[in-house]
């Protein structure tokens, strides 16, 4: 945990600070920004990174910093991961069979085949622990909004799984 008053050095201009602040948020945002941009993870992390520096300045409580700095890395994520996107997700359909030896299904494999809303939803929810209202209001959703998507991605990953 980084202390406010650091936070308040950062916003002041104090390189120093801003660094600690960074080496403290680093670890966290890669966290979130791998399991929703996938392979542009690192990128969706750096461009999350780069926002949390230019905006710190915005951040009116220092004792929510982590909490800004999510919803800074889940939209970068989701943005990263649709620009990365080269292909539509696959209709679960052709998720290859769990017996198939030469395509076994994994984890990796599944959340490839979810869209990055999907991801993220997931991520909130199930990796960060956050209700249906947090995880919305991250997503900048309605809470119906977020509880169809992890409604859908759940039984998505649940049929991928299983196929």
């Amino acid at each position: 945990m980084i202390e406010a008053a650091r936070v308040r050095a950062a916003q002041r201009g104090d390189s120093v600070a801003m660094n600690d602040v960074l080496d403290a948020l680093t670890p966290y945002v890669g966290k979130i920004c791998g399991p929703i941009a996938l392979a542009d993870g690192p990128d969706a992390a750096q461009e999350a990174l780069i926002a949390i520096f230019r905006g710190l300045h915005s951040l009116q409580e220092p004792a929510a910093l982590f909490g800004w700095a999510r919803a800074i890395a889940v939209r970068e994520a989701i943005r990263v991961a649709r620009r990365g996107q080269r292909q539509q997700p696959a209709e679960l359909a052709d998720v290859p069979a769990a017996d198939d030896p030469q395509l076994a299904i994994d984890v990796q494999d599944v959340l490839e085949r979810l869209s990055p809303e999907h991801r993220a939803v997931l991520v909130l929810r199930d990796l960060e622990g956050l209700d249906e209202q947090a995880a919305a209001a991250v997503l900048d959703v309605p809470p119906g909004t977020a509880k169809s998507r992890l409604h859908r991605a759940r039984a998505s990953f649940r049929k991928a799984w299983r196929s």
